[in-house]
C-alpha cells in the first residue's frame, strides 16, 4: 500500500501515478555515510516529496479553470524549476522556493538526486519502465559559472550542450525537440515551438519523463464494454470501460472514494479519486488539500471489489509562465527584477517561458505516459526610460558636428 511519503503525478479525475520511494542517497555517495547522515538524507527526501505534493495540488488548483481533460507531470515541472532555482539568488530564489514549497527542505539538490535514483530503481521493476533525463542547452560563447554547471551535472545528471541560438535558432530548437522525443519514446515530438525561442535565448533547461507499466492484475479485453460515463447530471457518453474483480486498496471518506491500481512490481501504482455520487468533480477539486490526500491514502484498506475503469487517452500542453507568476514566482519572469546571478555571475538572465507537455494512455494492459518541461531563459535588455527632464542633440554622427541642441522639461506642453 502507498503511504504518504509517495510522490504524485496528477491526471484526469485526479488519477495519480504514485511512486513509493525508498529514501536512499545517490549510489556513489551512500557508501561510507554514517547512520546519522543517512537518516538526514532520508528526511531531506521525505521533505522534498511532501513539497512536490504541495506543489502538485497548488498547480492543479491554478489550472482548474481549464475546461475538459487535464494531464501534467508536477514531477517534471518541479525538477526543471529546481534546476533553475539552483542558479537563482535573493528574492528570485526565495519566491521560487516558496511556490515549490522548498522553504522547509534542506539540501534540495542532493535530495532531488536521491529521489531521481530511487524512482529509477522503482522503474526497473519487471513489467515497468520509468525513464528520467535532464539536460542544459546553452548559447554558444555564453559563459556560465563552473559551480553552476558542476551542480547540474552532479545532482541532476544534466550536462551542458551548446547550441547556436543567435544564428541558427530554429536548428537549436529542433535539436532540443529531437532529444525530448528520444527520451519520451517519440511521445512528445515538438515540445518547443518556433515562438518559444529567439536570438536572445541564452539557456534552456529541460526535463523529460517516460513511464510504461503493466497492471499487476490486467484487465481482460474481452470484458471491455461501452458503458455510460456521466459527465454531468444531465449529460452522459458511452465510453469503452474495462472491468475486473480482485483485491485492491480502497478508501471512502470526506465525499470521495479512492482505489489503488498497482503496476507489476507494486512499487508504482495509479490512485483514482472519485467524487461521491452527490458530489461533483468541481466540489472535489475545490476541497482537496494535502492533509486530506495524505489522510485518505494512509486510510486505504485492501478489499475484494468489482472495478470498472474507462480506457482513456489525454494530451495537454501548457505555457506556465503566467500561472507560475500568479502563484508567487513573479521576479523570475521580469528582466529588470530576475536574479539568476548564480548561473553567470551577472543578473543578465530571466525566464521567458516554462513550456510543459504531457500525455497518458490507459488500456487493459497498463499505462503509458510521458511528459517534458523546458525552462527557457533569455538575456535581459538594458532599460533606458526617458521619464524625466533631459537634454538632447541632433548632429552628424560621422563628423561629430552638432546641428541642433535642446532640452525637454515637460513633453506635454
Amino acid at each position: 500500500m502507498i503511504k504518504s511519503t509517495g510522490t504524485f503525478g496528477l491526471a484526469l479525475f485526479l488519477s495519480s501515478l504514485v511512486c513509493a520511494l525508498a529514501c536512499a542517497g545517490p549510489a556513489e555517495e551512500a557508501a561510507g555515510r554514517t547512520d546519522e547522515q543517512k537518516a538526514a538524507g532520508a528526511a531531506s527526501v521525505a521533505a522534498l516529496v511532501d513539497a512536490n505534493r504541495h506543489f502538485a495540488l497548488d498547480l492543479l488548483a491554478a489550472l482548474r479553470e481549464r475546461p475538459g481533460n487535464l494531464f501534467f507531470s508536477p514531477y517534471s515541472i518541479s525538477t526543471a524549476l529546481a534546476m533553475t532555482r539552483a542558479g537563482a539568488r535573493k528574492d528570485t530564489a526565495r519566491q521560487m522556493a516558496q511556490v515549490l514549497h522548498f522553504a522547509g527542505c534542506k539540501e534540495i539538490d542532493r535530495a532531488f538526486c536521491a529521489l531521481l535514483e530511487s524512482d529509477r530503481a522503482a522503474g526497473a521493476d519487471p513489467g515497468s519502465r520509468l525513464h528520467l533525463a535532464n539536460a542544459l542547452w546553452g548559447r554558444e560563447g555564453y559563459r556560465f559559472r563552473d559551480e553552476f554547471l558542476a551542480l547540474q551535472k552532479r545532482y541532476y545528471g544534466a550536462g551542458l550542450r551548446t547550441v547556436d541560438f543567435a544564428n541558427a535558432c530554429d536548428a537549436a530548437r529542433k535539436t532540443i525537440n529531437l532529444w525530448v522525443a528520444k527520451q519520451t519514446e517519440q511521445k512528445i515530438e515538438e515540445l518547443l515551438r518556433e515562438t518559444d525561442l529567439d536570438r536572445s535565448t541564452a539557456l534552456v533547461l529541460t526535463n523529460a519523463i517516460y513511464f510504461k507499466g503493466s497492471w499487476a492484475s490486467r484487465f481482460d479485453a474481452a470484458l471491455t464494454r461501452k458503458r455510460p460515463f456521466f459527465i454531468g447530471k444531465e449529460k452522459k457518453v458511452l465510453a469503452p470501460t474495462m472491468s475486473q474483480r480482485g483485491s485492491f486498496a480502497l478508501a471512502h471518506c470526506d465525499g470521495a472514494q479512492l482505489i489503488e491500481l498497482p503496476y507489476e512490481g507494486e512499487r508504482l501504482s495509479m490512485v483514482i479519486v472519485l467524487p461521491d455520487g452527490d458530489s461533483t468533480l468541481d466540489d472535489l477539486e475545490k476541497s482537496l488539500t494535502i492533509s486530506k490526500l495524505n489522510r485518505w491514502i494512509d486510510g486505504m484498506v485492501e478489499e475484494t471489489v468489482s472495478v470498472s475503469v474507462p480506457r482513456f487517452k489525454v494530451e495537454s500542453r501548457f505555457d506556465l509562465a503566467e500561472t507560475l507568476s500568479s502563484m508567487g514566482m513573479t521576479d523570475a519572469f521580469v528582466a529588470a527584477k530576475a536574479d539568476f546571478s548564480g548561473m553567470t555571475g551577472r543578473k543578465d538572465l530571466f525566464i521567458s517561458a516554462v513550456v510543459h507537455q504531457a500525455c497518458v494512455e490507459v488500456t487493459e494492459e497498463g499505462t503509458e505516459a510521458a511528459a517534458a518541461t523546458a525552462v527557457v531563459m533569455r538575456k535581459g535588455f538594458a532599460r533606458f526610460d526617458v521619464n524625466r527632464p533631459f537634454v538632447f542633440f541632433i548632429g552628424n554622427s560621422q563628423t561629430g558636428s552638432l546641428l541642433f541642441a535642446g532640452r525637454v522639461v515637460d513633453p506635454t506642453l
